[in-house]
């Protein structure tokens, strides 16, 4: 397997109250937000911001562990996800409520909405951030957030990686403003299980649409870190994906731009100034 260059992406450094990172950003339209996997910024990854891309976003992927680019060894994926768990914007165990980092999540939300207009940003979090998309709904620009297989918190397979305040707080900006939050998993995944998903649908009843992949649909040749560690079927759009047509994970990742497409693209009305042209 080879590590990806990123030569496709534009290499920035963001701040967000005081604190920099580097984002890589392509596209254009509306922002949409994919975050990184554990242990970081795959190809797998890329592949999926260039979806988003290509399907008419300003992709933003923001670096926040691991090595960007990279497929990881065993023992290097171990030493990211070591690191993560004890650093500060991570709450990686029961008890800890939401990650820190999710305030400055929320900020780039903010500014990349200011930089690229529409209606508002989209947000894919992904394992180890799956929560931070929704997370990052306490942002009123992000508007159309997607949660795919959440591992946090490790320690608790029916806990939810939120404070008891940001919860309900979540639950009530989605039923104000009247979002959804769009959901994967695979059946056998021991790190997001149906205890997690359940307590999903009990904070955010209809609201959240979570939807189950059977196992035998997860590619059966992940990249070393997902089959040594990880262990069970997990990354449905990303390192378990099986790119063929009509695949169960291929309609996943449909289904994903399907649901940021109609929040974040809205359609052009007839006689409007950019419909003048006709269809392309």
């Amino acid at each position: 397997m080879t590590d990806d260059p990123i030569t496709d992406l534009t290499r920035r450094s963001m701040t967000v109250e005081g604190v920099e990172k580097t984002v890589y950003v392509a596209g254009d339209g509306p922002a949409v937000v994919v975050l990184p996997e554990m242990p970081g910024i795959s190809p797998d990854v890329l592949r999926l911001a260039r979806w988003v891309r290509d399907a008419g976003f300003t992709v933003h992927v923001p670096s926040l562990f691991g090595t960007d680019g990279a497929h990881p060894t065993v023992e290097e994926g171990r030493e990211v996800v070591r690191r993560a768990c004890v650093s500060a914007e991570f709450r990686a165990f029961a008890g800890g409520g939401t990650s820190p980092v999710t305030r400055w999540l929320r900020g780039l939300a903010r500014q990349a909405h200011a930089a690229c207009g529409g209606p508002g940003v989209g947000a894919i979090g992904l394992c180890f951030t799956g929560n931070f998309a929704l997370t990052m709904a306490l942002e009123p620009a992000v508007i159309a957030p997607v949660v795919n297989h959440p591992s946090l918190p490790l320690d608790d397979p029916g806990g939810l990686e939120l404070d008891a305040a940001d919860a309900r707080a979540v639950r009530d900006r989605l039923t104000r403003d009247g979002l959804t939050v769009l959901a994967y998993r695979f059946a056998g995944d021991r790190w997001c299980t149906a205890r997690r998903f359940a307590a999903y649908r009990a904070l955010l009843g209809d609201a959240f649409d979570g939807r189950v992949l059977p196992d035998s649909a997860a590619n059966p040749t992940p990249p070393p870190f997902f089959a040594d560690l990880v262990g069970t079927p997990h990354s449905v759009v990303t390192a378990h994906l099986v790119d063929e047509t009509g695949h169960p994970t291929l309609a996943a990742r449909d289904e994903i731009l399907t649901f940021l497409t109609e929040r974040l693209l809205p359609p052009v009305l007839p006689g409007s100034p950019s419909s003048a042209d006709g269809p392309s």
